[in-house]
């Protein structure tokens, strides 16, 4: 099959925004759509919530991990053919998922599906720096946040109609048949973005020295850590509001399911603020906004609770949280991935692996008290809203401001 060049045109560009959109919602899909089916799971499956929760978290420790993997491979022989390989891993281990006779079966394979899921969602991001930089990928960052914005919101009542049909196996037969359209999408659609001559020679002490190398770059690692920060809020927001706005405060799971669709909204209504904005502001304005909106909805969140203030201001402290992520993510991303050029993907690979290591790691903090105490919550948020805000301000005139305006030939 004869690819386009990768300078193909305005409607290759859609083509591949179609597809690195969708790349990125395999990930979210996974997660929420499959919420509604665990209390079914669980118990079709002889075993308790906690260790059904489990594997939840084997999907996201593979979502992690294998992000450091895949980007640094598609460094050394490109972007379309990984991405293949990854979908039609996910294809096979969803499908496998689906037949899972017992609890660790599923464990172990839930875990290899995050880890295919994380392929595409690494080199999603690569791709998008391969074609633009500066403020111009900002933007399509920033567009690409819809996505990771309102999948929360649709895929639990997806879910939830799914299971109407059918059983909680039935949710990994929709995940099998989501990836397929998506790989004959990207077969049909995705180009190679990284051309030859700006490939790494693969090898273990190749890919230690770029990460070496990454790890010390104020041109890379501040904006990383940023939006390492600003995601790991959300995912202690995501970890501990049920319980704190069901338990404590008394609202139904139709009361909860509004707030919680109130502050995706925010975020996605903010992240196309910022696509509208970077260029006039630039993205590392918008990124310090942003980092300061998180800080400040750490600190009512905190205090709310703190003082006892009631369910208002712990609803505003957290909008302001969630909502904070559609500044902090594409300007964090657009800047952390600006001067990485032929490493890009491992550049996404790190940043990925920080997002949602650190994500993983913070977040069951937020339930260490238990149900009734929203505390730790609180102050994981606010530690983490703080932080970006710091480090934020600490390097702003240390990093890259506006590069490139224009798409990358």
């Amino acid at each position: 099959m004869s690819q386009p060049e990768a300078s193909g045109g305005s409607r290759n560009r859609i083509a591949i925004f179609v597809v690195v959109g969708a790349l990125t919602g395999i990930a979210p899909l996974s997660i929420d759509a499959y919420i509604p089916g665990l209390p079914e799971l669980t118990s079709d499956l002889g075993t308790s919530a906690s260790t059904g929760q489990l594997t939840l978290t084997a999907f996201l420790l593979g979502l992690a991990l294998s992000q450091v993997v895949a980007g640094s491979i598609s460094d050394n022989v490109g972007r379309r053919g990984p991405v293949l390989a990854g979908l039609i891993a996910y294809l096979a281990s969803s499908l496998l998922c689906g037949l899972s006779p017992g609890i660790l079966t599923l464990t172990f394979l839930r875990l290899v599906q995050g880890a295919a899921a994380g392929v595409g969602f690494v080199i999603a991001r690569a791709i998008i720096r391969d074609l633009y930089t500066g403020t111009a990928g900002a933007r399509i960052f920033a567009r690409l946040v819809i996505v990771s914005g309102v999948a929360p919101v649709i895929a639990p009542i997806l879910g939830g109609q799914v299971l109407r049909f059918t059983s909680w196996r039935g949710l990994f037969v929709l995940f099998a048949v989501v990836s397929a359209m998506i790989l004959a999408a990207a077969y049909v659609f995705l180009f190679e973005t990284l051309p030859v001559h700006l490939r790494h020679e693969p090898g273990l002490r190749t890919k230690l020295r770029v990460f070496r190398a990454l790890i010390v770059d104020t041109s890379f690692l501040p904006y990383a850590l940023v939006g390492s920060l600003g995601f790991a809020a959300m995912f202690s927001y995501i970890a501990g509001a049920p319980f704190v706005l069901e338990d404590i405060h008394g609202l139904s799971p139709q009361e909860f399911s509004l707030a919680f669709a109130a502050n995706a909204l925010g975020l996605v209504v903010l992240s196309q603020v910022s696509g509208r904005l970077v260029e006039r502001v630039g993205p590392a304005v918008l990124l310090r906004v942003g980092a300061a909106m998180s800080a400040t909805g750490g600190a009512v969140t905190l205090l709310s609770v703190v003082l006892e203030a009631g369910l208002m201001p712990l609803l505003i402290g957290l909008w302001l949280t969630v909502s904070a992520i559609g500044l902090i993510v594409p300007n964090s991303t657009a800047l952390a991935l600006a001067r990485q050029g032929e490493r890009a993907g491992s550049a996404s690979a790190l940043y990925g692996l920080g997002q949602f290591g650190l994500g993983a790691l913070l977040a069951p903090l937020a339930g260490i008290a238990g149900n009734h105490d929203a505390l730790p919550m609180a102050i994981t948020i606010a530690a983490c809203g703080l932080g970006a805000l710091l480090i934020s301000e600490l390097f702003r005139d240390r990093g890259p401001l506006e590069v490139a305006l224009e798409p990358t030939p």
